[in-house]
């Protein structure tokens, strides 16, 4: 039997994934929630989804072919995966999916802590893929969370005890290429006390070596995370770092790409999905290497990142399956093996 997924939001991440679960043979998608009476609605009306809209709201909406409420779609569904505003997920837990018994996916833009906390637990398909089998509520990290993750896991499989300490500096993009109604400001705006280094620690542990600082920058291109990593003694040679990542599915080696537009580009001219790559590019020609420490930097395709790992995830809550099942039936929908070659071919040396 079809296991039925509610979008609740439709901009930059709900859009994208509702695109691919809707081809999921596993899943009836129910519809797409929308709280604003915009042309997003239409969009998704053209898109083949069916659109509904707070009870409250509803005659905000009557210019439009609504399906209908929000509240009445939720009767007739196993999971939700909520991609609002952040700090709405936890409003829509308290008031939609907490008195009906629903289990919910939240965003990076929500809290694992405090009094609005939507869950205990952030997920990361290459850390903790099974701890999400009995949860109810699932935080998914952010594509900055979600990154460093993909990184930093190999890193401690490979070398454990010889890892001293990370020093992560995330260069974030101003907004996202959708976000056409934001306007990308002129200036390096300074992150203080920024939460991405807390929620990594949240899943490789409170006591790791992990110091992140973060600025963001005027461009709508990726983000770029500066990574350096201390050894104990004297550290691996670059071509030992890029050998540990050659294998690491959503990870690609890039070469020649001047920048991360190139990347962004060139997915454009591929006709990926949303310009997406789903994944990180580590820019292998900028791996330094000076006794106890190495130097890389790596792209993070913001937004479509987390796409395929919530994919993993509702896999995770709905159906237990495997982390190995899961991972095959994800790269049936996002090809990401192919993404992965053809990214690396064409910024080969």
């Amino acid at each position: 039997m079809l296991k039925k997924v509610f979008v609740n939001g439709y901009g930059s991440i709900g859009s994208r994934i509702i695109q691919f679960i809707n081809d999921d043979p596993e899943i009836e998608v129910l519809g797409v929630g929308k709280y604003s009476p915009d042309s997003k609605i239409n969009e998704a009306i053209s898109n083949g989804y069916s659109v509904f809209v707070p009870k409250t709201k509803i005659n905000n909406f009557d210019k439009f072919a609504i399906s209908g409420d929000i509240e009445t779609a939720l009767n007739d569904c196993d999971l939700v995966i909520d991609a609002s505003p952040a700090g709405i997920g936890f409003k829509n837990k308290i008031n939609l999916y907490e008195p009906k018994n629903l289990m919910a996916i939240y965003q990076g833009g929500e809290s694992l802590t405090g009094d609005n906390a939507v869950s205990d637990l952030l997920f990361n398909s290459r850390v903790n893929y099974s701890d999400a089998f009995e949860k109810k509520h699932v935080m998914q990290g952010s594509c900055n969370v979600t990154g460093m993750g993909k990184i930093l896991e190999p890193l401690r499989k490979k070398y454990g005890k010889m890892l001293k300490r990370f020093d992560v500096t995330l260069v974030r993009r101003w907004a996202d290429i959708e976000q056409t109604d934001k306007s990308v400001t002129d200036t390096i705006e300074l992150t203080q006390s920024p939460h991405h280094g807390e929620d990594v620690k949240s899943y490789l542990g409170k006591d790791s070596p992990l110091f992140v600082r973060a600025i963001k920058v005027p461009t709508r291109q990726m983000h770029l995370h500066i990574m350096d990593i201390r050894f104990d003694g004297k550290a691996p040679t670059s071509d030992e770092i890029h050998d540990l990542f050659k294998n690491e599915s959503g990870i690609a080696l890039l070469w020649t790409a001047k920048g991360t537009k190139d990347v962004r580009d060139y997915a454009d001219t591929m006709n990926f999905s949303f310009k997406d790559t789903n994944m990180i590019h580590i820019h292998a020609n900028m791996t330094v290497v000076i006794d106890d420490t190495v130097q890389i930097m790596y792209s993070d395709d913001q937004t479509g990142i987390v796409i395929p790992e919530n994919h993993m995830l509702m896999q995770a809550m709905l159906f237990k399956k495997s982390y190995q099942d899961s991972f095959n039936h994800t790269e049936q929908l996002f090809h990401m093996k192919e993404k992965k070659q053809l990214l690396e071919e064409h910024f080969s040396i």
